[in-house]
């Protein structure tokens, strides 16, 4: 008696022999793998942007060897720059090189405690750092203040109390929008090109005279894409983790969803690949149409830069494309360890993006 035909198998079969076929790509690893790797490593070993630092320089005739200067020195936000030259200190400051200079004399008038003379000297090309320049040498004067006069009589008393909580760190908002990327990339252009190819070639075709459903050729070709997504997920998160901090509150159960999550994106994208391989004519038209679906996603979904940045009206828009939601998901699991469950407006988000992209594809979608 001859064995039945197994849908399954057959879809494991095309899920490997694609997944190979991916893998010995150079365009499938240099967009899918090779571009996120290399921004991961470029914008985690930046230095954290939360840290500011600011350069100042004193003038030669400040006076150095005073209690005013070695407090100074101690804000850690401001960098002391060293000039030989006073013409040259004055030039960098109206191109923008240090923020302001610091001209601190000590005050000839009071011989008995120590007083000073300061005066901030800025320019246009670094108005927006004049504030904070200003600000800190109030802190360190109020607090020699408070430190030789400590009897003066204060108005109100200021104290700080500091709770526990995560660092946030540059690779925490850098890669989940590679992992992003990275997905939008290998499920668009990777499934509108094999499609489009296999539909050129009559390789569907000669599927059809085989006994696999449609449904298993899919199923087969959505699992390599995932398997692919699985190794890239792990080379990327084990790189973000181990070599720049990246945060997994829960760790091990964080990757798990957030690879669980990829797996709504991988359903979108996809459905974004058939839709472009259903729709274009011909192979060089699939790359212009794959740009301008990808291309805004990527500068507008906050891979790179917060939403927030952006003006008003545009964020209304940024906040319902597919990509956002994703890569929200992935920022809160990862960072704020909420589950998967406790994310209604982004799950709510790409279940409806998943619904649209499902039905315009079995409208357009053409197996010949």
């Amino acid at each position: 008696m001859p064995k039945s035909y197994s849908q399954l198998r057959a879809s494991v079969a095309i899920a490997k022999a694609s997944l190979l076929a991916m893998l010995r790509s150079p365009t499938s690893v240099v967009f899918s793998l090779l571009f996120p790797i290399i921004f991961i490593v470029v914008f985690g070993a930046m230095v954290d942007t939360n840290k500011v630092n600011i350069v100042v320089a004193f003038t030669p005739q400040s006076e150095i060897a005073g209690i005013l200067y070695k407090s100074i020195l101690s804000a850690k936000v401001l960098q002391i720059a060293h000039y030989t030259n006073e013409e040259a200190m004055y030039e960098d400051l109206k191109k923008g090189r240090i923020a302001a200079i610091i001209d601190a004399r000590a005050d000839s008038r009071m011989a008995f405690i120590p007083h000073y003379q300061v005066k901030l000297i800025s320019s246009s090309s670094s108005a927006d750092k004049t504030p904070m320049v200003h600000s800190i040498l109030q802190d360190v004067i109020a607090g020699l203040n408070a430190r030789l006069f400590p009897k003066n009589f204060s108005v109100a008393s200021l104290s700080v109390e500091k709770l526990p909580g995560r660092v946030y760190k540059s690779i925490d908002f850098i890669l989940p929008g590679q992992l992003g990327f990275s997905l939008l990339m290998a499920g668009v252009f990777g499934s509108a090109f094999l499609l489009f190819s296999l539909r050129q070639s009559l390789v569907i075709k000669r599927f059809f005279a085989t006994p696999i459903s449609r449904f298993s050729l899919i199923l087969g070709e959505m699992l390599s894409r995932f398997f692919f997504q699985i190794i890239g997920f792990a080379i990327m998160v084990g790189l973000g983790y181990f070599a720049f901090g990246f945060t997994l509150v829960h760790g091990l159960l964080t990757f798990a969803e957030m690879l669980f999550l990829s797996i709504f994106g991988l359903i979108i994208f996809m459905g974004i690949g058939f839709i472009v391989s259903g729709v274009i004519e011909n192979e060089s038209s699939i790359a212009p149409v794959a740009n301008t679906i990808t291309l805004p996603q990527i500068l507008l979904c906050g891979l790179f830069f917060p939403i927030d940045n952006y003006p008003a009206w545009l964020q209304s828009f940024c906040r319902i494309l597919p990509l956002t939601f994703f890569v929200d998901g992935l920022r809160k699991i990862a960072f704020e360890g909420i589950h998967i469950w406790q994310m209604p407006v982004q799950m709510a988000g790409l279940l409806i993006w998943g619904l649209i992209i499902g039905f315009i594809t079995v409208r357009v979608f053409r197996w010949e």
